[in-house]
């Protein structure tokens, strides 16, 4: 299936619009831009994915009774600070950024979601952001995509957004998405923030689904740090501005908007990675020849979130026995000697011992900023793979002093 690349980011489908303004949130003295909204002039179909941490950030539990309720129509998302462990006070603080926001769109509460990213146990300094909140939809713009993006950063060092062109059942749709997450990376259902936004008219049903089969297959096969977030949210709105009659679950067109979905969650996906903190390797890791889904799956997870593994990646090192200690460790049903690892498709490991490549080989295409580690355990035709990255002394300097609570807490 063909796609072609538009200019727009969230807002580039017909009829969405956005825009960001500046509220101090983290650091009163920063004018970056850290409050963002983004709205459908025209009524949606929505469908979300949440992250699966027991613990949840308020806006999580907000949005989520939200869609149960009604069909979103804008989203309002704030970075610097999570607004997680907060409380009840943190609760009504998410519904305050939904309720001020549905006033200045005409829109009623529970037709915004709201997200939030950044510091954990803090609340939000809602006295900062009210005039941001009551003059947010004066800055919407069909051309704020950007700004969007912008917006819902915090660690990030690029900005995150695509758009595409397709065609569906048919006819002409765009798909438009921006994201933010370069730190606690590891999801189990989506990861970080992600809008998407698309002119397809499709039916609620198609939409979940559709939504839950691209997640899977894009931000839920990546890591960086081994750590979930308690604000992990995807929201998806479908306007149905490109006409036709509504896409139906099953359908050809059904598959075609699916794929086309999973190209702009992958590549985002793929985009957070190589914006992971303090990461210089981007590393695709494929798992071949196991017995079952689940057992590809244990292993592929094993390796990426391994500690030692990733150091190893970063002193351009192809260590496979630290691989295959992982693949002994992760429960997956193996077999020793029939483990076969390769870098680059040049064995490093065949039948669970050294291959005959030299090892200079290896640790020419260990030193490159990207390369692909294939594990085939010859035990069926199972195969899984993970979008991982390696981790540097780097990544724990700014960890220790970047996110350190007593910081963003302004306590001495």
């Amino acid at each position: 299936m063909a796609f072609k690349k538009v200019k727009g980011g969230v807002c580039a489908p017909i009829g969405f619009s956005g825009g960001a303004v500046s509220c101090g949130i983290k650091d009163p003295e920063n004018p970056r831009p850290d409050l963002a909204l983004v709205y459908s002039k025209h009524p949606c179909v929505s469908a979300g994915t949440f992250t699966s941490n027991r613990v949840k950030a308020a806006p999580v539990k907000v949005t989520q009774a939200h869609l149960r309720a009604r069909e979103l129509r804008a989203i309002v998302a704030n970075s610097g600070n999570a607004n997680a462990c907060t409380g009840v006070p943190g609760i009504e603080d998410a519904r305050t950024m939904a309720k001020a926001v549905a006033a200045t769109l005409g829109l009623r509460q529970r037709e915004v979601g709201v997200c939030s990213t950044g510091v954990i146990g803090l609340p939000l300094p809602m006295d900062r952001m009210k005039t941001g909140l009551a003059g947010l939809a004066d800055h919407l713009s069909a051309r704020g995509g950007t700004e969007v993006a912008r917006a819902i950063m915090t660690s990030d060092t690029t900005v995150k957004e695509i758009a595409i062109s397709a065609t569906v059942g048919g006819r002409k749709v765009r798909i438009g998405a921006c994201s933010k997450g370069a730190g606690m990376i590891c999801p189990s259902m989506a990861t970080m923030l992600c809008f998407v936004t698309t002119d397809a008219n499709i039916s609620k049903a198609c939409l979940q689904k559709t939504l839950l089969e691209a997640v899977e297959g894009s931000f839920n096969r990546i890591c960086i740090d081994g750590d979930m977030s308690t604000n992990d949210t995807v929201l998806l709105l479908a306007n149905g501005q490109s006409g036709g009659k509504p896409i139906a679950r099953g359908s050809k067109a059904c598959r075609e908007f699916c794929e086309a979905l999973q190209h702009v969650l992958l590549e985002l996906a793929k985009a957070c990675v190589r914006d992971g903190e303090r990461v210089s390797k981007f590393v695709t890791l494929e798992v071949v020849g196991a017995s079952v889904y689940l057992d590809a799956k244990k292993v592929a997870e094993a390796i990426a979130k391994s500690a030692l593994v990733k150091s190893s990646w970063n002193g351009d090192d192809p260590n496979w026995g630290r691989i295959i200690h992982a693949i002994g460790y992760s429960r997956a049903r193996i077999r020793e000697e029939l483990i076969d690892i390769s870098y680059d498709g040049k064995p490093a490991c065949e039948g669970g011992l050294m291959a005959r490549t030299p090892i200079r080989t290896l640790r020419d295409i260990a030193a490159k900023d990207s390369f692909t580690i294939t594990v085939n355990l010859h035990l069926g035709k199972a195969d899984y793979t993970i979008y991982t990255s390696d981790i540097s002394p780097e990544y724990i300097d700014f960890n220790r002093s970047e996110y350190s609570y007593w910081k963003n807490a302004g306590v001495d």
